[in-house]
């Protein structure tokens, strides 16, 4: 297999037939966004860990008070509730993986037709997406 300049090609789904330079340049941005969303969606994942862990640190004044009370086997309310945030933080993660895995096979299985313009989209989506999504985690 080769790569090839054509203005013709089917992407993912039999429906997305592309015929025309408009409909390949329309092709080439919306796989060019799906690159863009692609990093941004890693940035969002790793914001969100680095805000679930920050929000499950306990004080250490509060683990004290827990160490000196009387436990009878229950789990006390603050125990509780930071596993119920983390099993929340969890699931959230985990939603935000299947997407990320998603769209990065649908860039995968667009890079496989084999079109040069195409692979420049995802190629270049990528690299606007890192350029402007990265900077961000600086701000966490």
């Amino acid at each position: 297999m080769h790569f090839i300049f054509s203005n013709e090609v089917v992407l993912l789904f039999d429906f997305w037939s592309v015929h025309s330079p408009a409909g390949m340049a329309l092709s080439v941005l919306v796989v060019l966004f799906l690159a863009v969303l692609y990093e941004s969606i890693k940035v969002g994942k790793a914001k969100l860990l680095y805000w679930a862990v920050v929000s499950m640190s306990i004080p250490a004044s509060q683990l004290t008070e827990e160490t000196d009370q009387d436990s009878s086997g229950s789990d006390s309310p603050l125990v509780s509730t930071t596993r119920l945030r983390w099993l929340f933080c969890h699931f959230g993660q985990s939603v935000i993986h299947v997407l990320q895995v998603v769209i990065g096979y649908f860039m995968m299985l667009a890079v496989m037709s084999y079109n040069t313009w195409i692979f420049f989209g995802v190629i270049l989506g990528s690299a606007v997406g890192y350029y402007l999504a990265y900077p961000l985690l600086s701000m966490v």
